[in-house]
């Protein structure tokens, strides 16, 4: 149903209009209110996301709606993927009020960007234009780029700020070159549109394979796939652990949004000429991830390298082309944004003033100083890992049978073996926290609200293992 510009497209895009106003009041406040009363600034960011949702489960309908001239789209995949980045947010801004408090930087200016963040990415996963995806993307970038140069003191974070900065701004213009191509070769920058005029062509001119290659490229880079990865280890590792922990996870749920409406719902007639490239990338970044995962002592930085090797996942899912690919792509987003989200949790609970707990030596005898924690860390480690009773085995599960059912049996082999190499470094941090004898003996001390959020978020993971009937099946319901 097409609707012209009246009141109706602001009421579909009601959750937006809101986040937007609240952000840019969230920033003026801020401007006006003392240091010692910064726990405003966090409050209504967390109240913003807190209303934001429940518009969204307001607003939320079965049926598709295009608005604003065919530039914004609200359907049932957009919602459910809306309502999985508020949470995920929310919880990254519970992460990071102490984290933020103990080194000097708790300022309102990170939960503006968070805020400006979420709102490009919702309007990411609500884009029905090349326009609207170029412009949500663009607004969820430029709020990244400031948060990881955000401890301005630290050498580390300024420099991955800029890497982040200069190689993002390549694969964007490499981004809007294909939007561009294909905007020639089509005349027309709606999805619905852009995929009617492919499906009518008899054959697809070398304009539109040459866009789609640039398509893809981008949005290789934005996901961290192989060979456009170069920035994630150096990201990850630089910027403050609070902020690596926002760019893992919601931004991934943005990036299969984007994947979805660009290369299905618009390049879906040209599926045989991408398939082939996300073949040869999911294969890439499984194998250099994992692989160079086994090397490293940081961290966070072999998280990096394991979300190289996820991506690789996902991108499986979709490449399968069929409705049972495309909702265990949407699975596996989900879940290793939880997944994700607990293991940098994980990182900024051992945190302390001064002390980065960001190497495997600070997870030594994790079980001899906490118990319960290092239970936490166990369930998200066997996850990760792929390991039952856990979600991420159900995850590669049904990424791997969707392959198979496209007749790809050595792609899911391919993805097996690479699996259980992947195993070792997880497996690693488990023996580290168990067997070893702590270096350090001081007791925990966090926050009640961080260690209930993330012991809510390690036993969600488990949860969710036991029974993954129920998101499996919302997933499903998107694509019938």
């Amino acid at each position: 149903m097409t609707m012209t510009l009246d009141m109706l497209n602001y009421t579909v895009a009601w959750p937006e209009i809101f986040l937007l106003t609240m952000a840019c009041l969230v920033l003026v406040i801020d401007v006006y209110i003392k240091e010692e009363n910064r726990n405003v600034s966090y409050i209504l960011a967390q109240l913003s996301l807190l209303i934001t949702l429940l518009l969204l489960v307001m607003n939320s309908s079965a049926d598709r709606v295009i608005a604003f001239n065919g530039h914004f789209v609200s359907d049932a995949m957009a919602n459910v993927l809306k309502l999985f980045i508020i949470a995920v947010v929310g919880i990254v801004f519970v992460y990071s009020r102490e984290y933020l408090k103990d080194r000097a930087i708790f300022k309102g200016e990170f939960y503006v960007l968070g805020l400006f963040a979420t709102l490009g990415m919702m309007i990411m996963v609500s884009a029905h234009s090349l326009l609207s995806i170029y412009l949500g993307l663009e607004l969820l970038s430029l709020s990244l780029y400031a948060m990881v140069a955000f401890n301005r003191d630290n050498s580390d974070a300024s420099e991955a700020a800029m890497k982040y900065f200069v190689l993002g701004a390549i694969a964007s213009g490499m981004l809007l070159y294909g939007m561009s191509m294909i905007y020639g070769a089509t005349g027309t920058l709606d999805i619905t549109q852009i995929a009617a005029i492919i499906a009518d062509q008899k054959q697809n001119g070398m304009v539109l394979v040459f866009g789609l290659v640039f398509l893809v490229v981008g949005l290789a880079f934005k996901l961290g796939a192989v060979p456009f990865h170069m920035w994630i280890p150096d990201v990850y590792q630089g910027a403050p652990t609070t902020v690596t922990s926002f760019i893992a996870t919601a931004p991934k749920i943005a990036g299969f949004a984007m994947i979805m409406r660009l290369l299905v719902e618009a390049m879906g007639g040209m599926q045989g000429d991408w398939q082939s490239m996300l073949v040869i990338m999911a294969v890439l970044s499984m194998a250099i991830g994992n692989i160079i995962a086994i090397a490293q002592t940081n961290l966070k930085r072999m998280l990096a390298y394991s979300t190289i090797s996820h991506v690789g996942f996902l991108v499986l899912g979709i490449l399968a082309g069929t409705q049972e690919g495309y909702s265990a792509a949407m699975f596996y987003t989900l879940t290793y944004a939880l997944m994700s989200l607990g293991g940098f949790g994980m990182i900024i609970l051992l945190a302390r003033s001064g002390y980065e707990a960001e190497n495997l030596t600070d997870f030594q005898g994790l079980n001899q100083r906490s118990p319960w924690f290092a239970f936490i860390m166990l369930i998200l480690m066997f996850s990760m890992a792929g390991v039952p009773p856990t979600v991420g085995f159900w995850a590669k599960l049904a990424v791997l049978q969707a392959v198979i059912r496209i007749d790809m049996l050595w792609l899911a082999l391919v993805a097996v073996f690479f699996s259980i190499i992947g195993v070792y470094y997880y497996l690693r941090i488990i023996k580290i926290m168990y067997f070893d004898k702590a270096e350090d003996n001081s007791p925990i001390v966090k926050g009640r609200d961080m260690q209930l959020a993330i012991s809510v978020n390690g036993l969600a993971i488990l949860a969710l293992g036991v029974y993954p009937a129920g998101l499996m099946a919302l997933c499903s319901s998107m694509f019938t």
